[in-house]
């Protein structure tokens, strides 16, 4: 199977089956990995005092 053949199959079978779930609405998602995020600096912080 060569390189070019791979790729086409690929880009046959995330175009048939779409990318999207029902259940994931990205604003929520994006949301929640942002506050995710800042959690995690904010204990980073707390435990780096010695600056």
């Amino acid at each position: 199977m060569s390189l070019h053949s791979a790729a086409a199959q690929l880009v046959t079978l995330a175009e048939s089956e779409g990318g999207h779930h029902n259940s994931l609405n990205p604003a929520i998602t994006g949301g929640g990995a942002f506050i995710v995020l800042l959690l995690l600096l904010w204990i980073t912080t707390r435990f780096n005092r010695d600056r």
